[in-house]
């Protein structure tokens, strides 16, 4: 009997809890001495004249067996859709191509996914790589190998007190004379910014093939999901042995 691939991965999961819901519920339940234990008790009194009393008794709830069928019956079909999910993943392959160009041949399902995650953490990179201030005019400088603007100037200036004179001097009053201070140029300043950024459109034309593999890798997988697979049935085995009576 075949089922895709893809089928089997959507209830691996399902499978997975059922079996280890099973395997903890025993492990806890088989700690728990009363649900093992039973007990009967009849009272006879020594003679007819003596006190009747009502027999006792408690039932047996759980047996170690029981336990261990519940183990079996939740294991063995995660073990089986695990296996033909892993012998699946022998098989299944697919070509992941952007257009008419094959970057990985016949690619198994593992690398797709592991592809895929890589992927992600490489867009998160690249989406945060630093851009050019769109503000400034860059140009590229092949001597230093980093991006450069043109040449400005400016002026560098110094506060120079000055003198007022408010009121000449006079033979009774001293002159009155108010300080200010005037911006006089002394020198030039001459910038050039450098910066290791990259443009804009370079770091778009990355995120683009970035998307497009991405998409690449998801059709790629689910084209190789699609692969029929031979179901497979180790579980009872393993279970047969281990539990054997």
């Amino acid at each position: 009997m075949t089922t895709r691939l893809s089928q089997v991965v959507a209830v691996e999961k399902t499978r997975k809890t059922e079996a280890y819901g099973a395997l903890t519920a025993a492990h806890h339940q088989v700690q728990k001495s009363p649900l093992l234990t039973g007990i009967s008790r009849k009272y006879q009194p020594r003679d007819d004249e003596g006190e009747q009393l009502p027999a006792e008794s408690t039932r047996v709830q759980l047996t170690v067996e029981a336990a261990i069928r519940e183990v079996i019956n939740g294991l063995v079909p995660f073990f089986d859709v695990t296996a033909t999910k892993d012998w699946g993943n022998c098989t299944a392959r697919a070509d992941v191509k952007v257009g008419e160009r094959v970057l990985v041949p016949n690619a198994p399902v593992t690398y797709l996914l592991f592809l895929e995650k890589q992927l992600q953490a490489l867009h998160t990179f690249v989406e945060k790589l630093p851009v050019l201030d769109p503000s400034e005019e860059w140009s590229w400088d092949e001597s230093t190998g980093i991006w450069r603007t043109r040449a400005y100037d400016t002026v560098r200036s110094k506060k120079t007190p000055r003198n007022h004179v408010k009121a000449e001097a006079t033979e009774r009053h001293p002159a009155q004379v108010e300080v200010y201070f005037e911006d006089i140029a002394v020198g030039t300043w001459t910038t050039v910014k450098y910066s290791g950024a990259a443009p804009a459109t370079r770091r778009q034309a990355v995120l683009d093939r970035l998307q497009a593999v991405r998409d690449a890798v998801k059709y790629a997988r689910e084209e190789a999901n699609a692969t029929e697979v031979t179901n497979q049935r180790p579980g009872a085995a393993v279970m047969n042995y281990l539990f054997a009576a």
